[in-house]
């Protein structure tokens, strides 16, 4: 049973770190090269949706992750786990205070409502993006290293 959740955790969280990955460095660069209305219309759609899961994902990572630190304290890899366990947590404090601030204004801009320093709050939001991609990519592999 510990190892099935092993797999699962690893699994789970390397999906949300190739998302949020994808979302940094392919998604968001695309809708950037967009005409201005349509880059809006674009991060505000993706705001929604992605606003509307990562949430249960992030939160689910964590739990996960928190399983398996207790459930495996005495075996190989627990100090990574936890670690990994801490740094997911970080990500979800980053989150909270940080990104989705942000997110909560942009995801209902349009053409015609957005804020004079839009790309501003765009930016900001990409830099924040940018380290919370780093921390949860830390965690994968920490969790990726104690799997092994």
């Amino acid at each position: 049973m510990l190892e099935a959740l092993k797999v699962v955790t690893t699994v789970v969280v390397g999906v949300m770190a190739g998302v949020e990955f994808s979302v940094a460095f392919v998604i968001n660069p695309i809708l950037s090269a967009l005409p201005d209305d349509s880059r809006v219309l674009g991060r505000a759609h993706g705001g929604r949706m992605l606003g509307a899961v990562m949430p249960v994902w992030y939160i689910g990572s964590l739990v996960l992750s928190a399983i398996w630190a207790v459930a495996g304290w005495h075996r190989h890899g627990a100090g990574l786990v936890v670690i990994a366990a801490a740094l997911l947590i970080l990500s979800v404090i980053m989150s909270l205070l940080l990104l989705v601030p942000i997110n909560n204004r942009s995801k209902t801009w349009t053409a015609e409502n957005r804020p004079e320093d839009w790309k501003e709050q765009e930016n900001r939001w990409d830099r924040f993006h940018y380290a919370r991609v780093a921390v949860i990519i830390a965690a994968f592999t920490l969790l990726a290293a104690a799997l092994a």
